[in-house]
């Protein structure tokens, strides 16, 4: 269930750098402007004239620092293009660029710096730039920049406090995020060049934005690299992040919960350390932060706490967590939904906060985001449903606010999902019986008639055999699931179809459309090649002036009918020829193959006059094979059953509909149908729960064998 910090994209990134680049407007030189009808070889010449400066111009004079400056923020106005970052790298510009931030002697200590920290500041915002680029990360590094990003970093220890000193600290602190981002080797390198103890110091920085570019630094450099999240805690980072977390500009206390939510991701031990330095209170205020970036991270740092020690997960609920992490599930910004939802699965891991959770209106949103398109966010819900489930007290409510019926027709994505749901549902069904089931069985009589709806549908699913009868007989289950059926809306009905299909049939795999049934073995089988054979026959069947070869033996064995026919008193018994007047000779034909082989093909155009034969002559297997054909044509169910005395045709046909009450509802006489089958349902039902409770019976009460 962890989920991951996610670093920060190019895309948002390249944003930063841009919104900064027109911070700086004042100042800049604008005597060249990049423009899109510029040919390729007008940009080529540009560039590479700004980097022929930059590698002339060295020098601590005024002309030289003026061409440097004009030339390294030019470059950085071109390099805002990401199409074209590649051109400047190939004119030679990233070693230009480095040579402008190494320090050069001074011709004396008084002498004066023209524009100082100008054009340190444009090289270094030029760096970043290119940086954003990951294919040019190691070039700017093997360029020799981090030495001297670094050591534009320590600028302030001269006692020096001016505007331009503050942007070339910010620009380096940014230029080192984009060199790290996602590159494991030189956040490794940033550590070693000694990069990470000025960036804690920045921290504390008079100016803001200055503190906010040092956590960028260390939140980039933190993620997913132990040796960098050590040293920042040793470098006692810990007690000015949490300071930070309370600061009412959005963008630093972003920064901030994103840097300790790196440096506790996957590190228990550092998890400790900054609930010790306070920063669970900080963080909870930030769940209701205006900035949502903010939000997200902070209910993502939620989760991690949560997942320390169950004290831990009671002070967080304790302390106010739970409402904006509920607030945040009806949240438009899907991340967000997706990381409160963990926070709150968490969380739901106590078995108090499971029912604070609830008490506070979690139910209801959880069970709506089950119906996102997005995996993450689905089972993350799903995730703190399970873990509400677990408690006794919330059983109630998550059945009368129509949680079964959210879970059972939920379409799940990934399979851990459906695998978390279907623990869910079984950890329900578990737990309804004792005070539960009291209190959904005094719903059931009592609630609103739709939350009465609600849990009759639910037991029908979920409660234990030995409760059918209570629960559907006794205190009016069934008629709630009956008035389903006849209710004007489609959804209703098919929640009362499947409800009474499940009551009926639970304990069995087995659908009552999957396969036809197996007919008992015969105790004389003479097979295909005897039927209608003179070989051996002993007796001839005459049917519409046709003769059929039979074998008394064969027959004997069949069926009471014929034992009768041929041992008892009747004519036939001494008859060589035996006329059959009622039945045609096809289906008569088929009738034999059936007592020759124990099996026949049963097509629905003679299923009729076949289960009239099977009734007559008393073939069970044969009248099954019907019922089961015939119940594919449901509406010619009853008066067969009612003609042939078919009572598990009634029953089977019964079932059918049921099961397959969505494909018969597009049917015009479906509601005719409906109204027709519902009095021998009540019936069954009645029947057949009071029978299995009398008889302590836990088997299901409609048995498809």
């Amino acid at each position: 269930m962890d989920h991951q910090n996610k670093p920060q994209t190019r895309r948002s990134l390249k944003r930063k750098l841009e919104q900064e680049f027109e911070e700086d407007k004042s100042g800049r030189c604008k005597a060249v402007v990049v423009e899109s009808r510029r040919t390729h070889q007008d940009i080529i010449r540009d560039v590479r004239i700004h980097v022929d400066v930059l590698n002339t111009c060295i020098s601590f004079t005024e002309a030289h620092r003026a061409a440097a400056k004009c030339s390294a923020q030019l470059l950085s106005k071109i390099a805002m293009n990401e199409d074209i970052v590649d051109l400047i790298v190939e004119c030679g510009a990233v070693p230009a660029l480095v040579k402008q931030i190494q320090t050069p002697p001074l011709l004396a200590e008084s002498d004066p710096i023209p524009f100082e920290y100008e054009v340190e500041k444009a090289c270094a915002f030029a760096l970043g730039l290119i940086a954003v680029k990951a294919e040019h990360q190691q070039l700017v590094v093997d360029a020799g920049a981090l030495p001297c990003l670094v050591n534009l970093l320590k600028m302030h220890k001269d006692g020096c406090n001016s505007r331009e000193m503050n942007g070339v600290i910010r620009k380096a602190a940014d230029a080192i995020t984009n060199l790290a981002h996602e590159n494991a080797r030189i956040k490794t390198r940033i550590r070693t060049e000694g990069g990470i103890p000025p960036l804690v110091q920045l921290l504390e920085y008079h100016d803001i934005k200055v503190q906010r570019s040092a956590a960028g630094a260390l939140r980039t450099l933190a993620f997913k690299n132990d040796e960098n999240k050590n040293q920042i805690v040793e470098c006692n980072a810990l007690p000015t992040l949490v300071l930070m977390l309370s600061s009412e500009d959005v963008t630093v206390h972003y920064e901030a919960v994103g840097v300790i939510g790196n440096l506790v991701h996957s590190s228990p031990n550092i998890k400790k350390d900054v609930l010790l330095a306070g920063a669970l209170q900080p963080v909870i205020r930030l769940l209701s932060s205006s900035c949502l970036e903010s939000q997200r991270e902070a209910a993502l740092l939620i989760g991690q706490f949560a997942a320390a020690d169950s004290d831990c997960k009671v002070h967080i609920v304790q302390r106010g967590a739970v409402p904006p992490l509920i607030e945040m599930l009806t949240s438009s910004d899907v991340q967000l939904k997706e990381m409160s939802a963990f926070a709150l699965g968490r969380l739901a891991q106590d078995t108090h906060n499971q029912v604070g959770i609830v008490q506070s209106g979690g139910i209801v949103p959880l069970l709506s985001l089950l119906d996102s398109k997005g995996g993450p966010l689905q089972h993350n819900s799903a995730f703190a449903l399970y873990g509400l489930a677990e408690n006794e007290d919330n059983v109630v409510d998550l059945i009368k606010t129509g949680g079964v019926q959210k879970l059972l027709e939920g379409e799940f994505i990934a399979q851990p999902t459906k695998d978390c749901v279907a623990k869910t549902l079984k950890r329900l069904e578990e737990k309804i019986h004792g005070r539960a089931l009291s209190h959904l069985l005094y719903l059931m009589r009592t609630a609103a008639k739709a939350v009465q709806k609600r849990v009759a549908l639910a037991l029908a699913h979920l409660c234990a055999p030995n409760d059918r009868k209570t629960i559907f007989v006794d205190n009016n289950g069934l008629e709630l699931l009956l008035g389903l059926l006849e209710s004007k809306s489609f959804k209703q009905q098919k929640d009362g179809s499947e409800a009474l299909y499940k009551l009926a049939t639970k304990g069995t795999s087995l659908s009552s459309v999957d396969a036809a049934p197996v007919s008992p073995t015969p105790q004389v089988y003479l097979g295909e090649q005897y039927v209608n054979n003179p070989t051996l026959s002993d007796v001839t069947f005459l049917v519409e002036g046709k003769r059929f070869y039979a074998h008394r033996i064969c027959l004997l064995a069949s069926s009471d009918a014929f034992r009768a026919m041929f041992d008892g008193g009747y004519r036939e018994r001494d008859a060589k020829d035996v006329e059959i007047p009622n039945i045609r000779w096809d289906v008569f034909v088929l009738m034999m193959r059936y007592i020759y082989t124990g099996s026949v093909t049963v097509e629905i155009d003679h299923a009729q006059e076949l289960l009239r034969a099977a009734d007559q002559y008393l073939l069970e297997g044969l009248k099954r094979l019907c019922e089961y054909a015939i119940a594919q044509d449901v509406m010619l169910m009853y008066e067969l059953a009612e003609a042939f005395n078919a009572t598990t045709l009634r029953e089977t046909c019964l079932l059918f509909i049921l099961e397959q009450f969505e494909r018969i509802s597009t049917k015009p006489w479906c509601g005719r149908l409906i109204q027709r089958v519902i009095p021998d349902l009540r019936n069954f039902f009645v029947s057949a729960l009071v029978k299995c409770y009398d008889s302590n019976v836990s088997s299901p009460l409609w048995p498809l064998d």
